[in-house]
């Protein structure tokens, strides 16, 4: 038997039975690829698998390092002010 830590507090991330909405994304997602080619078992396997390889690589690493990693790559697009491009390494004041 596994230990679910559930959220005891109110800006922990939304869960559906005992996943988080991140854990759950890569499962609904095969689940609606799947449908639309006519293969629901493979693709719902495929997310299934994403998602348990995720939960183990997010499982180490403190929060919000993913949404780092994307703002690092520049795949998060925000058209703030407060927050510098990232694709530029350094900066001159």
């Amino acid at each position: 038997m596994t230990h679910v830590e559930l959220p005891r507090y109110v800006d922990d991330p939304p869960h559906l039975l005992l996943w988080s909405a991140d854990e759950i994304a890569p499962l609904a997602i095969g689940l609606v690829v799947g449908v639309m080619l006519s293969q629901a078992l493979i693709f719902t396997l495929i997310g299934f698998v994403l998602t348990k390889a995720y939960a183990r690589y997010r499982d180490g690493k403190p929060d919000g390092y993913f949404l780092h990693v994307l703002y690092w790559i520049g795949a998060l697009p925000t058209s703030a002010r407060t927050i510098p491009n990232p694709f530029a390494r350094q900066f001159n004041i």
